[in-house]
């Protein structure tokens, strides 16, 4: 196969730094190959694939050193519009691409800047749309879609593009992991039947890595440092090493003690060997389970309904209960319900009927303001909390309103728990998306709630930010505050939450421990979740899921191997 994309000891740094972001990267992808770009937050990946579609270095005031050729023409010598006939994208935002008023217009964009002719163009549409599952929403506007039904209508547009090579910028990073399944399996699916080469950066290894992928480009701190089959890189253990988390099954294989070197490991579909089955069983049966129990109640759901108008009803007749120290994970599908229930608890939405009991009070009658003195709420986008010009000032706003003395000293031990304490005096329009969760955080933090609820905490970081952020969790919750995550990660349902409620079309379905909701295939398929490569391993070795997702938890709560 040729070449379709090479970098030659290619070194790139933006104008206003004073490293470069991209070090000496020598990099080849040839025709029709899946690629996957992973490394940490910071490590140059997007950057990268900035370079390759042309938008840096043509249109950032940059310096670069090296050559990058994509199907013989060099980006920084082209035009954007040239390039975007090479190298087609789909950004991680998905609402700064859409430019048509229907999902019609935005995929027909194409074959209209082309003069196709109307009736051509009509049919290229529906065929376009139809191959994504999305052909009954061709008049619908692209801001009724959800997460994953946007991703699709990106990818038929997509595929009326003539480039050959597709990028894909984090395409799951606002998807909940059934969509990211779909997105994932829609582009694969293109790869297949044009042939066409798929370059895809993200850090949801797992995700990514249940479809078959020929190659993984590893990048840190702006450098290339490993590029191989997956295998090959499972087997030499540098995922972690990176701050990047590998699939869970792979972890499972290391702690029974399975030999990566030489036994079959990847494809997952490859692992029923008898041998490895054998180390597995051996390994759960060694492991001591444990089980934290709660028994002090601090806020309990009673018979809890909500509608926005009679005809649609949101939430019916929903029970549940939280512990002082425990981690509630609510889980459901986009839809399910689960944000407005939040809302409904911390007094933002009104409840249709129902009672909401806090240490044994009703406080359906109490202002947001006397909720949120006890009950934290921070909101999936920080963007819609933050208000203030620094970090210091924001964590200090809510403690000043509230007539709190040393609000100072408060404030900057909320952000040195959240890891932000050195860049107190920055704005926060200087902060990433990730950094800007924490502040948010660190603002509710501040008041000393009982509960804290956090929607989508760990959305968009990577594995290394993800494990100190939840460690830190995990650290709130044992001072005795109640924490209610709601999440569409099922990795960290699993591994820190203690109990679990599923919500579907607004009502509880399941109400336990994660491993024994996550086992339940059924389940998982009628509330639209994504069972987790554990749960694969066990249907493909005959465990009892159950049974291994405990011993997984187990290990490495009691130290595991690092």
């Amino acid at each position: 196969m040729s070449n379709v994309v090479e970098f030659k000891d290619f070194t790139f740094k933006y104008i206003n730094q004073l490293e470069p972001t991209l070090k000496n990267i020598n990099l080849e992808i040839k025709k029709g190959e899946k690629v996957l770009i992973a490394g940490p937050s910071g490590s140059g990946k997007s950057t990268l694939g900035s370079c390759l579609n042309g938008i840096v270095p043509f249109s950032k005031e940059g310096g670069f050193k090296g050559t990058l050729t994509v199907k013989n023409i060099e980006p920084y010598e082209s035009s954007i519009f040239e390039i975007s006939n090479l190298v087609g994208t789909v950004l991680q935002d998905q609402d700064g691409q859409f430019i048509g008023l229907s999902v019609g217009e935005d995929v027909s964009f194409i074959d209209e800047n082309n003069l196709i002719p109307q009736s051509e163009m009509i049919k290229n549409t529906e065929k376009a749309l139809k191959e994504v599952g999305m052909e009954n929403f061709i008049n619908h506007s692209p801001q009724e879609l959800s997460g994953g039904q946007k991703q699709s209508v990106s990818l038929a547009g997509i595929m009326r593009s003539p480039a050959e090579i597709l990028l894909f910028d984090e395409p799951l990073a606002n998807l909940d992991p059934y969509s990211g399944k779909h997105a994932m399996k829609l582009i694969c699916d293109i790869q297949k039947k044009t042939g066409k080469t798929i370059i895809v950066i993200e850090h949801r290894i797992e995700d990514v890595l249940e479809q078959e992928f020929d190659r993984v480009i590893i990048l840190s701190k702006g450098e290339v440092v490993a590029n191989g089959t997956p295998e090959e890189l499972f087997r030499k253990d540098i995922f972690r090493q990176y701050g990047l988390r590998e699939p869970l099954y792979i972890e499972a294989l290391k702690y029974s003690g399975v030999n990566l070197e030489t036994d079959s490991i990847y494809p997952i579909s490859k692992i029923g060997t008898n041998e490895n089955i054998k180390k597995v069983k051996t390994w759960c049966d060694s492991i001591e389970l444990k089980e934290k129990r709660f028994k002090d109640n601090i806020l309990s759901v009673q018979n809890l309904s909500f509608a926005y108008d009679e005809s649609k009803s949101i939430l019916k007749d929903v029970n549940f209960s939280v512990n002082r120290g425990e981690i509630l994970a609510l889980l459901g599908n986009n839809g399910a319900g689960k944000s407005t229930l939040c809302k409904v608890i911390t007094g933002i939405e009104k409840e249709s009927s129902g009672d909401i009991i806090f240490l044994g009070k009703s406080i359906i009658k109490n202002s947001i303001k006397r909720r949120g003195e006890k009950i934290g709420f921070v909101m999936q986008n920080p963007n819609h909390m933050i208000t203030q010009e620094t970090l210091l000032e924001e964590v200090q706003f809510g403690l000043k309103i509230r007539g709190v003395k040393d609000f100072t000293e408060k404030a900057e031990k909320a952000l040195e728990i959240c890891g932000l304490h050195e860049f107190r005096h920055w704005p926060v329009t200087s902060l990433s998306y990730g950094q800007k969760k924490r502040l948010t955080i660190a603002a509710i933090l501040a008041l000393e709630p009982e509960v804290l609820i956090l929607d989508e905490p760990t959305a968009g970081q990577d594995y290394k930010r993800y494990k100190e952020f939840m460690n830190f969790i995990k650290e709130i919750a044992n001072k005795g505050v109640g924490i209610i995550l709601i999440t569409h990660d099922m990795h960290l349902a699993l591994e820190y939450a203690n109990r679990a409620i599923v919500l579907c079309n607004g009502t509880i379905i399941a109400n336990n421990s994660p491993s024994i909701i996550l086992g339940e295939k059924e389940l998982m398929e009628k509330s639209n979740l994504k069972e987790t490569s554990l749960s694969q391993m066990a249907e493909i070795m005959g465990l009892d899921p159950e049974m291994l997702m405990n011993s997984f938890i187990n290990f490495e709560n009691q130290g595991g191997i690092r």
